[in-house]
């Protein structure tokens, strides 16, 4: 069973940064594709972001400029740094890990989530 952890979520006001982490328990996301999505109350699951296996990156419109996907090889993790953070960006963000990358299309293993809220 493959299981994907995230970290790093939290409170934040609005102008502010966080960063997640995604990390595997028992193999390396070094060979996979691995994106992030997020779900804020009452939407549906948006895409956010994605990094290739050969470390090609991805974003959403809404996140373009602000946020920055990476991949720490030795570390077999990749975060997400979010900045300049905005009351929208409030969400549960989910780590995915597929051997495509996609922020249309779900992919196999998702990890719990962890909660980001942005207020004053």
């Amino acid at each position: 069973q493959v299981q994907l952890v995230e970290s790093g979520g939290g409170l934040v006001q609005p102008g502010g940064s966080l960063r997640l982490a995604c990390a595997a328990s028992e193999w390396t996301l070094n060979y996979y594709a691995v994106s992030w999505w997020r779900q804020a109350p009452g939407k549906e699951r948006e895409g956010v972001s994605c990094i290739t296996s050969g470390d090609y990156t991805f974003y959403a419109d809404s996140v373009k400029g602000r946020f920055t996907i990476s991949r720490d090889v030795a570390k077999g993790t990749v975060f997400l740094k979010m900045s300049s953070l905005k009351p929208e960006d409030t969400a549960i963000y989910y780590c995915v890990a597929d051997h495509f990358c996609s922020l249309t299309t779900m992919g196999t293993y998702w990890g719990q989530g962890t909660q980001v809220n942005v207020s004053s």
